[in-house]
Parts: C-alpha cells; sequence; structure tokens
C-alpha cells in the first residue's frame, strides 16, 4: 500500500498534489457542466496519469472508513472506476478482510441515470457501501450512484470526494454525510451575466464544456 506521507497537514498535502499535478486551472474562462461561466476548473482528469498520487487520495478515503465495516466501494464510470478500486485496495489491507470494488455506468434514459451492470448489482444487495467520486460541482451523479445502491438494498455510508467545488450539501446527495478532501470555493456566472464574456475573453475549449458550449452558438 503507498504510504501516506505526514510531512504536511491532510489538507495541504491534498492542495499540493492538485498544484502538482496541474489538477487546477486558474485565471482561464470556462463552461461548466451546470452550463455556467467561470474563471476556474478543477481538472480531475491530470491527477489520474499519476498512480502513486491518486493511491494516496484513496488512502486518506479508506483512513477515514476503515471503522465503518465498509463492504462494498462503488462509483460512478469514469473516474469513480480508478477511485474505488484504489480505495477498495486500501481498505482490505487496512481491514484484513476482503472489500470489492464495482463501478455504475451512466444509461441512455431520459432521466441520465446510474446502474450497475456487468454482474456489479449482485455485490451491493445487503452490503454496505462507500460511494467514492472525484469532484462534485451539483452532486447530481453521485446523488444518481446512491440511488441506484438503494434500489438494489444496498445501504450508502458514506460519500468520499476528492473536491467539493460546489459547496454541494448532504440534502443534494440523498442525505449522505460527504467526507471532501478539499473543498474549493469557485465563482460562477449565467453566461448573460458572465463577466469574461463581456470582456471578449476567449472560452477554454480543452476542458470543461467550452467546445460543446461554442458549438451549440453556432447553430
Amino acid at each position: 500500500m503507498t504510504k501516506i506521507l505526514k510531512q504536511l497537514p491532510r489538507e495541504e498535502r491534498v492542495r499540493q498534489v492538485f498544484k502538482e499535478t496541474k489538477a487546477v486551472i486558474t485565471d482561464s474562462h470556462v463552461v461548466y457542466t451546470s452550463g455556467e461561466h467561470g474563471s476556474a476548473y478543477v481538472n480531475k482528469d491530470a491527477i489520474y496519469p499519476h498512480p502513486k498520487e491518486i493511491s494516496e487520495l484513496c488512502g486518506m478515503f479508506a483512513e477515514d472508513f476503515k471503522d465503518k465495516n465498509i463492504e462494498v466501494v462503488a462509483g460512478p464510470a469514469v473516474g469513480g472506476v480508478i477511485l474505488e478500486t484504489l480505495t477498495a485496495q486500501h481498505l482490505t489491507q487496512l481491514t484484513g478482510r476482503e472489500v470489492f470494488g464495482v463501478y455504475a455506468e451512466k444509461q441512455e434514459d431520459e432521466e441520465k441515470s446510474f446502474a450497475f451492470g456487468r454482474g456489479y448489482a449482485s455485490f451491493i444487495k445487503g452490503k454496505r457501501v462507500l460511494v467514492v467520486e472525484d469532484v462534485l460541482t451539483t452532486g447530481r451523479s453521485a446523488e444518481k450512484v446512491i440511488k441506484a445502491i438503494r434500489k438494489l438494498g444496498g445501504k450508502v455510508v458514506g460519500l468520499g470526494v476528492l473536491c467539493n467545488r460546489g459547496g454541494v450539501k448532504r440534502e443534494a446527495v440523498g442525505g449522505v454525510g460527504i467526507d471532501a478532501l478539499i473543498n474549493v470555493k469557485m465563482d460562477s456566472f449565467k453566461p448573460e451575466a458572465c463577466p469574461h464574456c463581456s470582456s471578449g475573453i476567449p472560452i477554454n475549449t480543452d476542458v470543461g464544456k467550452g467546445k460543446e458550449y461554442l458549438a451549440k452558438k453556432k447553430l
């Protein structure tokens, strides 16, 4: 198991990891999933190529929930696949018993719900489940995964997130307690009130939904 560094307070260490992996973008013009605009962005995809760092962060989730009798760790595809696997591995090593890792996939229905396919549903029923997610903006994806788990008869014990950037409260995720490694406050604006649009700052099309937003404007 990757050793969790103790030199820095945990939140400071998490912020260091985000900075070193260039996972936080500032002074830009970003379109968020919600459709609102802002100047900063948490690019969680920048962390995933670094196995040592992402394993360290997942180890923090495991430390927080090692005494909660977690039987299964679940997350939404795609990023949640990495998080659930590594967190389950850490919990298995910390507790001395096998903790399973499974993931839910987005469905092509009207609600864009999540479901556990590939035989993973059988691991959920009657089990104590920890849900893991990378970044919370509105909490919708996490809430849908939690809903899917409860529908299968699983008990959701908690929600671990790398970063809560939307100030999401437990009420938005089905009343489940949120264990965020860091909380980041980012201002956002409706497109019609966006100061970056007014200033003519180009939209970043490398991250967020900037490319889709510009494509729709051309229609």
